[in-house]
């Protein structure tokens, strides 16, 4: 009596374990597709002209960001999706003295948001279960780095030249959201 009830839920947890992994490898092949839309849309906004990158400043960079470092795969979609929050609510901020294409804006927050909608119910299912791990400590990290941006932004009163640092900013994101995403896999 026991085997009969035993084998379902045996062959139940093999199956879910199976369509877990494989939702993984296509999420992964999602991400990467996504990303590279986005970099290609971030590329073809107009920049300004290369004066304007002498008024970078050290937005304080996660040292995990610059780095080569091992991430779990809990932790790789933890920060994907801090980050691609913080990259949306950046590129919903005045664009008005960019000239860029709202066009290629919208593409752009389309695609942002529709990683994290791939992303969120793991996130989430992640934050439930998970336990202090790397993700929690860039998190905050990642916060200041954005609010440095944003503030830059701001101070800057959203300039066309300030647009282009962030530009640069967030296409060194990408880089790295793409390196995160081979963390996401079986």
């Amino acid at each position: 009596m026991t085997h009969r009830c035993l084998l379902p839920v045996v062959l139940l947890l093999c199956f879910s374990t199976t369509a877990l992994s494989r939702s993984y490898s296509l999420l992964q092949f999602q991400q990467r597709r996504s990303l590279a839309v986005c970099q290609k849309l971030l590329w073809q906004l107009p920049s300004t002209p290369q004066h304007c990158l002498e008024a970078r400043m050290d937005f304080q960079m996660p040292e995990e960001m610059k780095q080569e470092q091992q991430f779990q795969k809990e932790d790789a979609i933890l920060v994907m999706y801090e980050m691609l929050q913080h990259i949306f609510g950046i590129l919903t901020r005045d664009l008005s003295s960019t000239g860029w294409s709202e066009t290629i804006i919208e593409d752009l927050l389309e695609e942002l948001y529709g990683q994290m909608n791939r992303l969120q119910p793991i996130q989430k299912e992640i934050m439930q279960k998970q336990n202090s791990t790397t993700g929690d400590t860039i998190v905050p990290h990642l916060g200041k780095y954005y609010f440095n941006l944003m503030q830059y932004l701001e101070s800057k009163e959203y300039d066309r030249c300030a647009w282009t640092v962030v530009q640069v900013q967030i296409l060194t994101n990408f880089s790295f959201l793409m390196r995160l995403t081979g963390y996401v896999r079986d």
